[in-house]
């Protein structure tokens, strides 16, 4: 290669030494793009994370390493919380963290939550936030929509932050969540649980851009029939599957409503069900939520609460609401179960009974399969000694709980007293403890493991006498809330009133 050097006229000197770098600077540069496009082919299998699946609110209100601030700022607060049960939504200033985003959809959330925190005369609603409710595309830092959950029945505030550990722990797609502490028109109004809601940036985060389609299967009314919510096959007309197809979190058409009624057939026949089924997902979902015990779910009497994903035809189950896990559910039942030692030592192999378990397919023709069974216990034995018996769970307690103190003290709307969250956070730990010594002692063949098996040795199992599991949130508990949540409703009423009074003073 000839070069010439305008400064010295020599077309051998300095300027060849020049030509020679930059040869070697064009190999170097060769070599660093063959390098990233290896990476950008095989970064996934190396354990790089693509950008989808990392998007930057998770690094910014789902950082669950301290305690976030949001305030709502409302025109009418009062009249918002007397319309919550139309869960209408209403535009809002939502501050978040000191950075405002303007128009955002803001409603109360809940089934019979929302029932029930509207009979007792209380105020404290789980809500939600949409993003891009009444601006086309808007979001917060990539997100379009949060919940805003109020730790119903929950003294310990902890229990769905637990449950989301425990799923995500398993490989489980799991909701981001973390700790916020909310005002509302600068008031202090409580500690909430924000929860990433599974929509478009969930997908986009856990399955990447060409993800599939997100259902939020649900009753009408729990008197009906609900095939469809327990994921049973009942034909090809897609009318026979409303509860799915109405509460479909993206837009549908036709092919996307074949897909999934054939992988439903395929599940109620029992084989191939690879072809239909995300086994080893759903195994893992059922190993956490055999263990929390909560029958407000797809193994439950209404058989809700859960997201279905399916993707070129396969399905997936994600997990949602566990206000009421570990063994606290009661709602609508007319003689719940209060027995510790019944609760506690539930069987792993039935977790529900027989007229339940035969219309949950999910669960039950998974479970007929010898492999997949013994799979489950598996992951039920890597739950155990990896979670629970290691002491993660209750690092994983104590390090929350040192979190939120100062704010579980400071709530004005909470639904029981300071002293009443320590004994349920001390509760929630010992039901762990207990729950999981129950389990190994299942898996081991020491305890019944099956209904059948503990009708006919009801005293075998842990013994949890000592454990009253209404210490985690009870109905005695709504009834003594009502005091605290008005006069909280009354700062905030106070508050919108004085900044009237200075607008019609400015006015004037």
């Amino acid at each position: 290669m000839w070069c010439w050097s305008p400064t010295t006229g020599n077309i051998w000197g300095e300027a060849m030494i020049r030509c020679r770098h930059i040869d070697r600077l064009c190999a170097g540069a060769m070599v660093l793009a063959l390098a990233l496009t290896g990476l950008l082919f095989f970064g996934e299998a190396l354990g790089l994370r693509s950008a989808s699946s990392a998007p930057e609110y998770a690094c910014r209100l789902f950082d669950s390493s301290y305690v976030h601030t949001v305030d709502l700022q409302v025109e009418d607060w009062a009249q918002f919380l007397a319309d919550a049960p139309r869960e209408a939504y209403i535009p809002c200033t939502a501050v978040i963290d000191g950075e405002a985003f303007y128009q955002v959809g803001l409603r109360a959330k809940g089934n019979n939550s929302l029932r029930l925190t509207q009979e007792y005369g209380l105020s404290r609603f789980s809500l939600k936030l949409e993003f891009d409710h009444y601006v086309d595309g808007g979001n917060y830092y990539g997100l379009d929509k949060l919940s805003l959950d109020a730790s119903f029945q929950d003294n310990s505030y902890l229990k769905t932050w637990l449950v989301y550990d425990m799923m995500a722990f398993m490989g489980v797609p799991t909701p981001l969540c973390s700790f916020v502490w909310v005002t509302v028109n600068g008031a202090p109004w409580g500690l909430f649980l924000a929860i990433e809601e599974p929509e478009e940036a969930f997908a986009r985060r856990n399955f990447g851009p060409d993800y599939g389609r997100l259902y939020k299967p649900d009753y009408r009314s729990l008197h009906d029939e609900n095939a469809d919510v327990a994921l049973r096959y009942v034909g090809d007309d897609p009318e026979r599957y409303p509860n799915i197809f109405e509460n479909a979190k993206f837009d549908i058409d036709a092919a996307d409503q074949a897909r999934l009624i054939e992988a439903l057939r395929v599940l109620s026949v029992g084989e191939d069900l690879e072809t239909a089924v995300n086994v080893d997902q759903v195994l893992r979902y059922f190993t956490v939520q055999v263990f929390v015990m909560n029958w407000d779910s797809y193994l439950g009497h209404t058989g809700h609460n859960y997201f279905l994903y399916e993707e070129d035809g396969i399905l997936s189950i994600l997990p949602w609401d566990y206000n009421l896990a570990f063994g606290t559910y009661a709602l609508g039942m007319t003689d719940p179960i209060r027995d510790p030692n019944v609760l506690i030592n539930w069987p792993v192999n039935t977790p529900a009974p027989g007229e339940i378990m035969r219309n949950r397919p999910l669960y039950h023709n998974l479970m007929k399969n010898g492999g997949y069974f013994d799979r489950y216990h598996a992951y039920l034995d890597q739950l155990l000694a990896e979670y629970f018996e290691s002491g993660r769970y209750e690092a994983v307690i104590r390090e929350a709980q040192a979190l939120i103190v100062p704010y579980v003290k400071a709530d004005p709307t909470t639904f029981c007293s300071y002293e009443d969250h320590l004994l349920a956070v001390d509760t929630l730990l010992e039901v762990c403890r207990l729950r999981a010594k129950s389990i190994r002692g299942q898996l081991e063949g020491d305890y019944p493991a099956t209904l059948a098996q503990q009708g006919s040795h009801p005293n075998a199992g842990v013994d949890a006498s000592a454990i009253d599991l209404r210490a985690l949130g009870d109905f005695d508990d709504l009834e003594a809330a009502k005091e605290r949540q008005d006069a909280a409703l009354e700062e905030v009423a106070d508050i919108v009133f004085h900044e009237n009074d200075l607008a019609k003073v400015k006015e004037w």
